[in-house]
């Protein structure tokens, strides 16, 4: 099972915003890294957090083996509602990116789940959305 976890923030809501993403197979870690995306809301960092994660997974498609899924965990219960079908999206910009991320869903062919977790549980991924936003670009520790 490969675990994606993702988070995003900004620095004022809008303001200098970054995601962050950390993939691990069991104990393994596969991927960190996380971006700076200028100015932008919390909620569109959080929802490119994922966007990310998937254009990583979709890039080494061929390396994930055999996995029976992807468990997405992330501290935004308004985004994981929303991708598990509970809440509506009903902004225009979370909706591009909503669909963006169903798709990616179907090209990667694997069960994904998403999970609510506390922020002291995605450390990791937050981890790097601060280390984008203090050096204002993409970093990454694979």
């Amino acid at each position: 099972m490969i675990t994606v976890f993702t988070d995003g923030g900004s620095r004022g809501n809008p303001g200098p915003a970054a995601y962050g993403v950390y993939i691990a197979e069991g104990e393994t870690q596969l991927a960190s890294f996380g971006k700076y995306i200028g100015t932008n809301t919390n909620n569109v960092a959080e929802y490119m957090a994922v966007v990310e994660a998937y254009n990583w997974l979709l890039s080494h498609r061929e390396s994930l083996g055999n996995s029976s899924g992807i468990s997405f965990f992330m501290d935004s219960q308004l985004i994981c509602n929303q991708l598990n079908g509970l809440y509506k999206v009903k902004h225009p910009n979370m909706q591009s990116l909503y669909f963006s991320v169903r798709k990616k869903e179907q090209e990667l062919g694997l069960k994904v789940t998403y999970t609510h977790v506390p922020r002291e549980q995605n450390k990791k991924a937050d981890a790097m959305v601060n280390r984008a936003l203090d050096n204002l670009s993409f970093v990454s520790l694979q």
